[in-house]
């Protein structure tokens, strides 16, 4: 299953709508299809969707260690 496919599982799950997603992140909903159609997530996407969704995005290293990235981790403008 791809990232979209998950996102868009995802969404369905919470009764989200693509609409609300695309205006969370700041962009157009075409620009919304146009990231699921070519997988174009970036890490900084990937952290806002988690945080508008409230799931949790880590990495998880081992069964006692579970790196979480939070909208801690996002890249301030002109990094």
């Amino acid at each position: 299953m791809s990232v979209s496919d998950k996102i868009k599982s995802l969404l369905q799950l919470k009764g989200v709508k693509n609409k609300d997603l695309a205006d969370y992140l700041g962009i157009t909903p075409q620009s919304m299809r146009n990231k699921f159609t070519r997988g174009s997530f970036s890490a900084d996407d990937l952290i806002k969707i988690s945080d508008f969704l409230g799931c949790k995005l880590y990495f998880d290293v081992d069964e006692d260690v579970k790196i979480a990235l939070t909208t801690d981790d996002l890249r301030q403008s002109g990094e």
